[in-house]
């Protein structure tokens, strides 16, 4: 039996589907822009490319655990 995806990456189908974009394309977008803070970069995910709150907060949480940063 397979385990469901749980936390940030739960979110993933979903924003892949709805805004056209894998994964991996969000994540650049958020590497490019550190050492922005958190609330900086879920900002730039909404206002520069339309994604959704909680969406945006998915990413880069997701993508800032990978990077081992807070």
């Amino acid at each position: 039996m397979t385990q469901a995806v749980k936390g940030p990456a739960s979110y993933f189908p979903s924003i892949e589907k709805k805004y056209g974009r894998p994964i991996a394309e969000w994540q650049d977008v958020i590497r490019a822009a550190l050492p922005a803070k958190h609330g900086e970069l879920v900002h730039l995910l909404k206002t520069e490319h339309g994604l959704g709150h909680g969406h945006a907060n998915a990413l880069v949480a997701h993508t800032l655990a990978e990077a081992g940063k807070p």
